[in-house]
């Protein structure tokens, strides 16, 4: 499928046509809509996310309520299941026997859908894939919409070479959820763009894309090779760079200075550590997909023709760019 980055103004056009509104907590929207999508029909939604990992997920759970709320004419049927591929899997199946109307799902890993996209099709029901992406069909599932992933890491690896490719340096990597897209493709980016530089990965390991996680892995690498033996951390997303802060910071170390760092996802904590000096460089993935994949799902279920591959473009921040964009920043 063809790539598609959406400019500033695809990205208001397609967010006027979900008709964004403010919603409630509640995990299911009224059935009492106002005029909206489905010719007047409230469409009802299942909505599989991963879970509330990071800040970064409970952004895109607040962006994909607020898209799908009663007053845009959706019922949105949510279910987050806390990192369980299990779990979402039951969910999406739990979704195809209430007989919704469409389904949107946020993989946690990309393997082991094709049974229940499977089965989704068979009775009828169109699936949008959002933030993540499958292994299974592309004929499994109508669009997908999200983040260019590998070019993440291809971006902020860009940075560490021009930084410290020409000096020997060692780094230790905070992966993402084995398994997950994003921990696959940021991965493969960035060692692309790292290649042939006097950057040295010498320990990789899982941190689940959680600031616990973070925290208690980098304390195992510290522990492993010192304070001296790292000179540089790439972490998967801003919640685990910020639990590598704190390990670093109970060594006696300063984080940003004696051990550089590197991330993805510019959330406000993230930006906030960048702000501060405590995060070297953040390159921005964006979660408020809602009104996106609002704009999707009303024109499947119109029977409209939809892009099947939609890519937000991503920005990039150093410690300036940071101090400007915070005041405005929206998650």
């Amino acid at each position: 499928m063809k790539k598609r980055f959406l400019s500033t103004i695809a990205i208001a056009g397609a967010a006027a046509m979900a008709l964004t509104a403010c919603s409630s907590d509640s995990d299911a929207g009224s059935s009492e809509a106002a005029d909206g999508g489905g010719g007047g029909d409230v469409i009802t939604v299942g909505f599989a996310q991963t879970g509330s990992e990071s800040g970064w997920r409970s952004a895109n759970t607040e962006s994909m309520k607020t898209a799908f709320s009663s007053e845009n004419g959706f019922e949105l049927v949510f279910n987050a299941a806390d990192n369980d591929t299990a779990a979402q899997i039951a969910a999406v199946r739990s979704f195809i026997n209430q007989g919704v109307d469409a389904i949107v799902i946020a993989p946690i890993v990309e393997d082991g859908w094709d049974d229940v996209l499977q089965e989704a099709s068979d009775a009828g029901i169109p699936v949008i894939l959002e933030d993540r992406t499958v292994s299974a069909s592309e004929d499994l599932y109508a669009a997908w919409i999200g983040l260019d992933f590998e070019q993440e890491g291809v971006t902020a690896g860009e940075w560490a070479a021009a930084e410290f490719g020409d000096t020997e340096t060692t780094m230790v990597v905070l992966e993402g959820t084995t398994g997950s897209a994003p921990a696959n493709d940021r991965a493969t980016g960035f060692d692309a763009a790292i290649e042939g530089t006097m950057i040295t990965k010498i320990d990789s390991q899982t941190g689940d894309f959680t600031r616990d996680g973070g925290k208690s892995v980098m304390e195992g690498f510290i522990q492993n090779y010192g304070v001296d033996g790292i000179d540089l951390v790439y972490a998967h997303n801003d919640d685990m760079a910020l639990g590598a802060i704190e390990a670093i910071e109970a060594a006696g170390a300063v984080p940003g200075e004696d051990i550089k760092i590197i991330s993805i996802d510019a959330v406000h904590d993230g930006m906030q550590a960048l702000v501060d000096g405590k995060i070297n460089y953040i390159v921005e993935c964006n979660p408020l997909l809602g009104d996106l994949v609002a704009a999707a799902v009303t024109g499947v279920v119109n029977g409209e023709d939809v892009e099947a591959v939609q890519y937000v473009e991503d920005l990039a921040f150093d410690q300036a760019a940071a101090e400007e964009a915070l005041p405005d920043r929206k998650y």
